[in-house]
């Protein structure tokens, strides 16, 4: 179960609860299962941070191979350029599009590696946001709940109506 899908069940749980008698402000839930949700989100957090570290690996990838496929077209074109180069009667055409090659390779080399650094700042803070939003779900919850435990306690730490 995803942490979107127990927290949606927790809403639920306290969607679903009955209210304590003259304070319609507060519920009454099941505590053991409100601790299990909590539970399970504790537990597929690692799984969610698993997720995000893949995806920052995957970004990794695509730089490193950015980096080797600007490296190896900038190799084919000195290496084209040094043929040309050896041919004497064009050695100033030769020298003019190897540079040129060369800055498109550079060119494209920087593209590829800015956009995949943009797409890597993209998703982390899509998953930054992503668990921002939990965070405060997760307080949201926190708080209700600790509000319903405070709200079954008198001011003296017995439960209501046990003297």
């Amino acid at each position: 179960m995803s942490i979107d899908e127990i927290l949606e069940e927790m809403d639920e749980l306290l969607d679903k609860a009955g209210s304590v008698p003259f304070v319609a402000h507060k519920k009454v839930i099941d505590g053991e299962r409100m601790r299990e949700l909590i539970n399970d989100v504790r537990l597929n957090m690692p799984h969610e941070l698993k997720e995000a570290k893949k995806i920052e690996f995957d970004c990794q990838r695509i730089l490193n191979e950015a980096k080797l496929n600007a490296e190896s077209i900038i190799r084919k074109a000195e290496e084209r350029a040094a043929q040309i180069v050896s041919r004497e009667a064009i050695v100033t055409e030769a020298k003019k599009k190897a540079l040129d090659m060369l800055n498109k390779a550079q060119t494209a080399s920087k593209n590829l590696q800015q956009n995949a650094a943009a797409s890597v700042a993209k998703m982390l803070n899509e998953t930054e946001s992503y668990y921002s939003r939990n965070l405060q779900s997760i307080k949201v919850v926190k708080s209700k709940l600790g509000s319903t435990v405070s709200a079954g306690l008198t001011t003296d730490g017995k439960k209501n109506g046990i003297q």
